[in-house]
């Protein structure tokens, strides 16, 4: 097993003790530094006490629900990546983990290789430096790279980090149909390729904060048996490029 060069921080919210302890170790001999919270209420009181790279949250825990503990823990920390676990199968859950700024989820039962494989994907964003200031504007859309936020006619649109990068991604690469092997590799990382469904639930959860009619979407258009293409309704090729200031 590969160990990272670094000792990157994971908080492991969890409120059943024996797999608390199993991720624990699992995680500190893959390079991991481990901490272990019981409940949300207590992984946000940790959060608000020291820095994390990664938080590995259980959604279905007694008093603070998951996802409510996502929102705190967001709040807090802009920058840490989160990934909610969820039950298998439960498509509501793994959409309510992605409006509540996760940025990513697993379900349960999940083999330890894929549980890293997802937590290095995102390790790796999180220290990814800021892009260059830039601001891409697409018919009543526009994205600023530099503050990380998408507006729709002038008002702010809430987008998790992962929304985030799926939508940048395929805004600048508009009018160009893109392969779903491409774009998982894009933005989730080179682990990445064979999770349509994973993918499917992101492009389900943007078209609801950026369509007019989510079923009948104007954006993000599906190329079938290939990927998903981004329409410029400016009618230029490429959108608008503006440079913050």
């Amino acid at each position: 097993m590969t160990v990272l060069p670094q000792e990157p921080r994971v908080l492991v919210v969890d409120d059943e003790p024996p797999l608390r302890h199993a991720l624990r170790a699992a995680l500190g001999a893959a390079g991991f530094t481990v901490e272990e919270a019981r409940s949300g209420d207590e992984a946000v009181g940790i959060v608000d006490q020291r820095f994390f790279e990664l938080v590995l949250l259980d959604i279905n825990m007694p008093g603070l629900s998951g996802f409510e503990a996502c929102r705190r823990i967001r709040s807090l920390a802009p920058r840490t990546g989160i990934v909610m676990v969820t039950v298998r199968d439960a498509e509501d859950d793994k959409v309510r983990a992605l409006e509540s700024s996760a940025d990513d989820y697993v379900s349960k039962p999940f083999r330890l290789r894929e549980l890293l494989a997802r937590l290095r994907a995102l390790l790796r964003r999180v220290q990814l430096e800021d892009p260059a200031p830039m601001v891409l504007q697409a018919g009543d859309l526009e994205i600023d790279f530099d503050r990380r936020l998408l507006r729709r006619d002038g008002k702010p649109v809430h987008l998790s980090p992962k929304e985030f990068d799926l939508l940048a991604y395929l805004m600048k690469n508009p009018d160009v149909p893109v392969p779903h092997a491409k774009l998982l590799r894009a933005v989730w990382g080179p682990e990445y390729g064979n999770e349509l469904e994973y993918l499917r639930s992101y492009v389900k959860a943007l078209r609801k904060k950026i369509e007019d009619d989510p079923a009948k979407p104007e954006y993000i258009l599906t190329q079938p048996w290939v990927g998903y293409r981004f329409c410029n309704t400016n009618g230029s090729r490429f959108p608008r490029t503006i440079l913050s200031t």
